[in-house]
């Protein structure tokens, strides 16, 4: 999980594309600060998954939230700062 993130987001205007292209040039320039160098942070590209009809809000939430949990990264849900998040 360490080589990844999961965010569950409703665009009300602009693109994915334009969205994740911004996310990354502004955290790599931050990584890259706060490590001290200079560098590729993310790969180019991203996967993503639009909601199917047998699918709500609330699981794809619940299946994000739990990913720390299942990765081993955390003990129980409620180490993790967004447990409580407004999706769920």
């Amino acid at each position: 999980m360490l080589d990844h993130f999961h965010w569950l987001l409703r665009l009300d205007q602009g693109d994915l594309g334009s969205l994740l292209q911004q996310v990354k040039s502004r955290s790599a320039k931050a990584i890259n600060h706060h490590l001290r160098r200079n560098g590729k942070v993310w790969q180019s590209g991203y996967h993503d998954h639009a909601l199917r009809r047998d699918e709500t809000v609330l699981d794809v939430a619940r299946y994000i939230v739990a990913n720390p949990l299942r990765a081993g990264l955390i003990d129980r849900l409620g180490d993790y700062p967004l447990w409580d998040a407004v999706w769920l």
